[in-house]
């Protein structure tokens, strides 16, 4: 699974700089797949889908800070557990139900994002 960041969060920025994939977004602002990852150029998502790495996408929040889920890995790849789940204060980084995936499928996220 992604990991979410619920609106329990205080908004203190612990979790940010610790994202390896830097999946992690302060509230309101824009995300790409080429911020913190080697993509670049064209992303084709196989279903017709293709958008340019660099490309603003909408934020998943405007009041809390936020993980894109298509960017995180859980730190798989990286770390033995979830960094921002690790140092968050008030414990708001927990799994999401949205987005499962497998260990394996994480693993291939990784590659997909860093090589």
């Amino acid at each position: 699974m992604a990991i979410i960041i619920t609106d329990e969060c205080i908004n203190c920025r612990a979790c940010e700089p610790e994202c390896p994939n830097n999946a992690i977004y302060e509230p309101a602002v824009k995300w790409n797949f080429a911020d913190g990852t080697k993509l670049t150029g064209g992303i084709d998502f196989g279903d017709g889908n293709v958008i340019d790495a660099k490309e603003a996408l909408d934020p998943v929040s405007d009041d809390v800070y936020y993980i894109a889920p298509q960017k995180c890995t859980e730190c798989v790849g990286f770390h033995e557990e979830p960094q921002c789940a690790a140092v968050c204060p008030v414990d708001c980084c927990v799994a999401d139900p949205d987005y499962v995936e497998t260990k394996e499928e994480l693993a291939e996220k990784q590659v997909w994002l860093h090589s």
